[in-house]
């Protein structure tokens, strides 16, 4: 059964590339630009997941995501929000209406907090990295849905299993730390890319990691090891990184 996912947003082509990106992983999706529109989306269809904008055409995101949670029925569907200016200040008693430019300084949080705040599961922009933002919605559903489906990524002799987060070379199972887990994940969800440094430490250790690049060369060295025969897919790029080049194109 394919998962369906509907978007409620002012200005949905600026999500163009996420949308293609989630159709192209079998992904169901429906959009809504008007609050009416997307509860009727909602309604009429078994959803799994709401991407919701920052702003829809007739109310801001967080008026709607308020409504949401305090129905039934929508109370504990998962809601990813998809911001276009995550640290812009907005009124912590937004809930209560007036206006937030009216409220003590105090009183005002990053916009991202307040979506958080209000009940959304996960918080994105519309400038994400599209393999990062489709890896965190599916997180989201994997937290979410009472029996997921296995998702497994596969490369010659390597399966990776993101839903019981282990490792499978030539079927038997490999113990790989987080950060391991980590850096294989994004090694075959980026096939046939060079991947820099500090690309791979942004996305493997986050934006706040302030330790010396050559941390991902002894990440690396130690997950070959473990890969045995099939660390071969793993080349160094001298002077720039690492690319995985699946079997029959190197």
């Amino acid at each position: 059964m394919r998962i369906h996912i509907v978007y409620g947003a002012r200005e949905p082509a600026r999500a163009g590339g996420l949308l293609e990106a989630l159709a192209r992983n079998s992904f169901a999706v429906s959009v809504g630009v008007r609050s009416k529109q997307v509860q009727g989306l909602l309604a009429e269809r078994g959803c799994d997941l709401l991407l919701l904008g920052q702003t829809l055409a007739d109310e801001d995101g967080l008026t709607f995501l308020k409504a949401l949670r305090s129905r039934g029925p929508t109370r504990q569907l998962p809601v990813v929000a998809l911001l276009d200016n995550p640290e812009a200040p907005v009124a912590l008693n937004h809930r209560e209406g007036g206006s937030a430019a009216a409220r003590p300084q105090s009183e005002r949080v990053p916009t991202r907090l307040a979506f958080f705040q209000f009940g959304a599961d996960e918080c994105l922009t519309v400038t994400q990295d599209l393999q990062e933002a489709l890896a965190r919605i599916k997180a989201v559903l994997r937290r979410t849905q009472t029996n997921p489906p296995e998702e497994v990524l596969r490369l010659g002799e390597v399966e990776l299993n993101l839903t019981s987060y282990t490792l499978k070379v030539s079927g038997r199972e490999v113990p790989l730390t987080s950060k391991e887990l980590d850096l294989l994940y994004v090694f075959l969800s980026s096939q046939n890319r060079v991947l820099s440094r500090p690309y791979l430490i942004e996305r493997v250790w986050g934006y706040n990691y302030f330790g010396s690049p050559r941390t991902v060369d002894v990440h690396v060295r130690r997950l070959r090891q473990k890969l045995a025969k099939a660390a071969r897919f793993i080349t160094t790029i001298p002077c720039v990184g690492y690319k995985l080049t699946p079997p029959g194109r190197g």
